[in-house]
């Protein structure tokens, strides 16, 4: 079975929309919700906002779930001119910003404890545009962090959930796939102020797109 982890009900709301046969229930205090969507048999889990929440639920839904491939959606913040607002992109790459050992062992930022490259590789199809996400539990107007994450780390979109699904997935070997809709753009006013005003575009977005989606994963 393939499982969505979602950070928010809002975000989880266009997909379960799409679902028929919908039953939920509570799993270690996440919502979980089991269904068929376009036939195919399938697990939202709603894992809450931040790569903690996001690797609690991940794991849930490979333990508990059962999971054979997992799937990060959701909105996220564009940091340059190659993605749009209201659209959906793949990713093909997420590194945490926000997990720093440059000091102890003279790696990048973002590399994470036992590895050697900052940026982990998620399962891609080749339907979407492909992008790398940055990933810290973080929501703001930094400049400081715009500086890292545009110029340091060469991030096309930030979230604060896709990089930790992805080490979940990797530590147990699961496939996973991540697909963000850019719901504000960096340097074109108030993150929060766009957030707000674009997030009904980008759930219309995703509910026309979760068919495709759906599909490329199941293959």
């Amino acid at each position: 079975m393939i499982c969505f982890v979602i950070a928010m009900d809002k975000e989880a709301a266009p997909v379960i929309s799409a679902m028929e046969h919908v039953k939920e229930k509570k799993l270690s205090g996440k919502r979980v919700v089991f269904g068929t969507l376009f036939k195919k048999k399938i697990a939202i889990v709603v894992c809450g906002v931040g790569k903690v929440n996001a690797a609690c639920g991940t794991q849930l839904a490979i333990d508990k779930l059962k999971a054979e491939k997992i799937v990060n959606i959701g909105v996220a913040g564009g940091l340059n001119k190659g993605v749009a607002v209201g659209e959906v992109y793949q990713i093909s790459h997420v590194v945490q910003y926000d997990f720093d050992l440059v000091q102890i062992s003279g790696k990048p930022v973002g590399t994470l404890d036992g590895y050697e490259e900052n940026y982990l590789p998620l399962h891609t199809c080749g339907k979407y545009s492909l992008k790398r996400l940055a990933t810290g539990d973080r929501f703001n107007d930094s400049k400081d962090d715009y500086k890292l994450l545009t110029k340091e780390l060469g991030a096309d979109v930030r979230d604060m959930e896709g990089g930790a699904v992805a080490q979940v997935c990797m530590q147990t070997g699961l496939k996973c796939y991540s697909y963000k809709i850019i719901s504000d753009l960096a340097g074109s006013g108030s993150t929060t102020e766009q957030y707000k005003k674009n997030l009904a575009l980008c759930f219309e977005t995703l509910k026309r797109e979760l068919k495709n989606i759906t599909d490329e994963i199941y293959g």
